[in-house]
């Protein structure tokens, strides 16, 4: 088969690889029908996760057809078609019984991670992909829901819920601030919804993605590249400031940023992947009965958010803004990589 492979920082290759196989009972192999390109998939690029090693095969996220199952699969099928989540679950370590499977115990890759597709072992940007722990690790797809509604929720989609939303203590009526409208970001918008936030203010330095967030679900939309831009966020909320921040960017100046508009008693939900230190000015926020959250996606909404999907209350499908067939991966992270100037948000890449 063909794969996107890892050949150390900035290099990459779409090339021949041997085709995986069943190693445990509870292994399938999946047919790649769809995949995508995640942000995290530049950071492994430009040398910033030193876990991959040269040779692995990238990408987390994927829609396929089962071909090959283990002989202690007993609940999914050859034919079925599924979504692959980002995260594995082995489902019987006591982080995946508290339903943390980001930290599952199991030595699949490495114990205590949970996130193993194109970091520890293999992943998906690939014509084939071996999945562990296959019962707790992959969703069957609903007749109706599209290989592009269904990329989305292996990672985007919980991420911004779990992380941002739920880790974010949003509650019916509060004010909500998403800084960075990046798919993650964008996700946290759409969903915010469902605990009822009665505002979602988008804050980005690009106003096309500002524009881009008011589809969805963001009610106002701040560029924090302009003068005043916190006194625009805090007349939002009568100079109170957000009951709940979101940082989905990862850098210091956004985290400072969420620090900056919470209120006493807010929450500060960090979704951002930070490469750097950053400032914690804790001699003003002592006061402030604050709390701060992070988190790696666990990916165990994943099933309410697809039958959300299904009846058309979602419409993750709207993340797509190019499609590239595999054979065209390297031109595919070439627009992803120029996002800035190609307004690229989520590839879809079939067979």
């Amino acid at each position: 088969m063909k794969a996107l492979v890892y050949h150390g920082p900035g290099n990459k290759a779409w090339e021949e690889v041997p085709d995986p196989t069943i190693v445990d009972a509870t292994d399938v192999v999946v047919q790649v029908d769809t995949t995508t390109i995640c942000g995290t998939d530049l950071h492994i690029l430009k040398g910033d996760v030193p876990a991959v090693t040269e040779g692995r095969i990238l990408g987390h996220e994927g829609v396929g057809t089962i071909v090959e199952v283990g002989s202690a699969v007993n609940r999914l099928a050859v034919g079925d078609r599924v979504i692959i989540s980002c995260i594995s679950s082995c489902g019987s370590c006591s982080y995946c019984q508290q339903r943390l499977p980001s930290h599952c115990l199991h030595d699949e890759g490495a114990s205590g991670v949970g996130w193993i597709f194109g970091h520890l072992i293999n992943g998906t940007q690939a014509e084939y992909v071996r999945v562990p722990f296959a019962e707790n690790s992959l969703h069957k797809l609903p007749e109706g829901v599209s290989d592009e509604a269904g990329i989305m929720l292996s990672d985007i989609m919980p991420t911004g819920f779990e992380i941002g939303v739920r880790n974010g203590r949003v509650k019916p009526g509060d004010v909500v601030a998403v800084i960075g409208a990046g798919p993650v970001g964008l996700s946290a918008m759409m969903t915010a919804g469902l605990y009822g936030a009665s505002r979602v203010i988008a804050i980005d330095l690009d106003d096309n993605r500002l524009e881009l967030a008011r589809r969805f679900g963001a009610t106002d939309a701040v560029n924090n590249g302009t003068e005043g831009w916190r006194d625009t966020v805090m007349a939002m909320t009568d100079g109170l400031g957000v009951d709940t921040a979101m940082e989905a960017v990862g850098v210091p100046a956004t985290f400072a940023a969420a620090v900056d508009i919470i209120r006493p008693g807010g929450t500060v939900a960090n979704l951002g992947v930070h490469g750097t230190a950053v400032e914690l000015p804790i001699q003003d926020l002592w006061i402030k009965d604050i709390a701060i959250t992070t988190g790696l996606v666990s990916a165990t909404t994943t099933p309410m958010l697809l039958k959300l999907v299904a009846q058309g209350k979602l419409t993750p499908e709207q993340f797509v803004t190019h499609r590239f067939t595999l054979d065209q991966f390297m031109e595919a992270y070439d627009t992803f990589g120029r996002a800035a100037e190609t307004k690229a948000m989520k590839m879809a890449i079939s067979r």
